[in-house]
């Protein structure tokens, strides 16, 4: 354990903002699950709003710093690609 009453404080921050980012993450991932049933099952107008919520907290998360900028990117690039391929 720190004796210094800064590192202290470092260590509480970086407790938060790694539960605040693996927060982040989660939701990310859970809705990417769900576009992935949505699509599964064929429904287009399901699919487009879903789409829009997930590009949304992927870019929430990436101006955040919880993705870095490719990443984001690159998921981003993934989900459209997989919308597209169903229509």
């Amino acid at each position: 354990m720190a004796n210094i009453k800064s590192a202290k404080k470092r260590i509480k921050v970086a407790a938060s903002k790694a539960a605040r980012n693996k927060s982040v993450k989660s939701r990310v991932k859970t809705e990417l699950k769900k576009l992935e049933t949505i699509i599964e099952a064929g429904d287009k107008s399901a699919a487009e709003a879903q789409v829009k919520v997930v590009i949304s907290y992927i870019d929430k998360a990436e101006s955040k710093g919880v993705f870095h900028k490719n990443a984001a990117a690159r998921k981003v690039s993934s989900v459209d690609r997989a919308f597209n391929k169903m229509a």
